[in-house]
């Protein structure tokens, strides 16, 4: 019996750039938890960003927010990984140092930037939805930072293999939009904090379902008993596994209606 779903966002539950959520997901998610299902937000994005998203549905859901470096349930922290502060500091200087590039660093609640471009600090905040703090140097960060980004407003694509090569054998870094790459602790990714998340709920991991569509959601999508890959997914992700589907709610809602009906069907009879 499934007992908790995780989902990606940006290309699995909000598809085609969308930052709102569909009508259908809210009261979805709410109807899954009053049949003892919890929904798990598993994103990239800062915490007081997913609570604002799912609204009235927040309270009874837990986020992995930050790719998995800050893990939350009904408001309490089931984990926090911080990264180290010097290579942490060299990372941030070596992307603030390419033209073209800019950085977001994360704290708990908290996006910190040192903004090129009034550009990206209107779509972290006005888009994006962050909670943003501008700062002059790193120094007026106030707390430990659990995330740095680096975004790329015409496309990753082309500096992805220099941080990747100068950075991968110190951090996990993970390219998880076409116009970021994201950087946490090495030991971070969305299936070490669903895992953490499953064992403080004692839910085993064939009880847990999750969708993904990115490189970083591989780990989340490998550990549960059913993971489900989005089908506008790259094929190399796609081919890795069995479970496709193009909606997330309409998977849901033929779940919820077999869940209704027979208790015992698992999700991946769908």
């Amino acid at each position: 019996m499934i007992k908790l779903i995780a989902s990606d966002l940006d290309g699995t539950l909000l598809q085609n750039g969308a930052q709102t959520l569909t009508p259908r997901a809210i009261p979805l998610i709410l109807r899954l938890a009053g049949c003892g299902i919890i929904f798990a937000a598993a994103s990239g994005r800062q915490y007081p960003n997913l609570l604002r998203l799912f609204g009235a549905a927040a309270d009874r859901m837990a986020f992995l927010c930050e790719n998995g470096a800050f893990v939350v349930y009904k408001g309490k922290t089931i984990a926090k990984a911080c990264m180290e502060p010097e290579s942490t500091e060299a990372l941030i200087a070596d992307i603030l140092a390419q033209n073209d590039c800019e950085v977001l660093i994360s704290g708990e609640s908290t996006s910190y930037v040192l903004p090129k471009s009034g550009q990206f600090l209107d779509h972290m905040q006005n888009t994006v939805k962050n909670n943003v703090c501008v700062i002059r140097s790193l120094a007026e960060i106030p707390e430990e930072i659990i995330k740095v980004s680096v975004y790329r407003r015409a496309g990753i694509t082309h500096s992805a293999p220099y941080f990747l090569s100068r950075w991968g054998n110190r951090f996990k870094c993970t390219v998880s939009d076409s116009k970021w790459i994201d950087f946490v602790r090495e030991d971070v990714n969305k299936g070490a904090a669903l895992s953490l998340l499953l064992r403080s709920l004692s839910i085993k991991t064939d009880e847990a379902a999750a969708f993904g569509d990115n490189y970083n959601d591989l780990e989340m999508l490998s550990l549960v008993g059913f993971g489900f890959v989005m089908e506008n997914a790259a094929p190399e992700i796609s081919s890795r596994y069995r479970l496709h589907t193009r909606c997330v709610e309409d998977t849901l809602e033929r779940f919820y209606d077999r869940r209704m009906r027979d208790p015992k069907v698992p999700i991946g009879g769908c």
